[in-house]
């Protein structure tokens, strides 16, 4: 087993908990705020898998991200550009996610776009240093560690507080 594998496992996890995490939500549960500074849980899975589209694609292949290139931007009516790190608390709040099902589709489909890329990809690649801003240089295999897995996992976590809170069940 190679650090691909290992990472092909953990993002394919990942990925399966946060679709068991949106289905079935009604927009009113994906779009519930709680008092504070939390964000909802259409905010944390649209920021992940927009973060994960963005290593993919546009750091890593080279391409547009599929929220652009397939128009899930325009779908769900959210900008093309933004994907939420270094949003305003504010505007992160005010996310609003019209159509769970739809982002979820798109959260699948990135999901299964980045397990393919790391299939596919060089091995010794992912060992190839690479700027990822804010965060600074990093090996890729690094930033699909950390940026993808790691950084997902902790918007996992708090999908499932947030549904939690809401009296709803969740998974794991």
């Amino acid at each position: 087993m190679d650090i691909g594998d290992i990472l092909i496992d953990g993002i394919g996890q990942l990925q399966d908990w946060l679709d068991d995490g949106l289905k079935g939500l009604a927009p009113d549960q994906v779009n519930w705020l709680p008092e504070g500074k939390a964000v909802s849980i259409g905010f944390n899975v649209w920021h992940s898998a927009r973060t994960t589209d963005n290593i993919t694609n546009f750091v890593f292949k080279k391409n547009p991200p599929i929220w652009m290139a397939q128009g899930y931007a325009v779908r769900l009516g959210l900008s093309d550009r933004e994907q939420g790190t270094g949003m305003s608390l504010e505007a992160a709040r005010a996310l609003v996610i019209s159509d769970p099902a739809t982002l979820q589709e798109y959260a699948r489909k990135v999901g299964d776009d980045c397990i393919a890329y790391l299939k596919s990809v060089d091995p010794e690649s992912l060992n190839e240093v690479q700027m990822i801003k804010p965060l600074g240089e990093m090996p890729r295999w690094r930033v699909f560690r950390q940026v993808v897995m790691t950084h997902g996992f902790m918007h996992l976590g708090e999908v499932n507080a947030l549904k939690g809170i809401q009296g709803l069940q969740f998974g794991i």
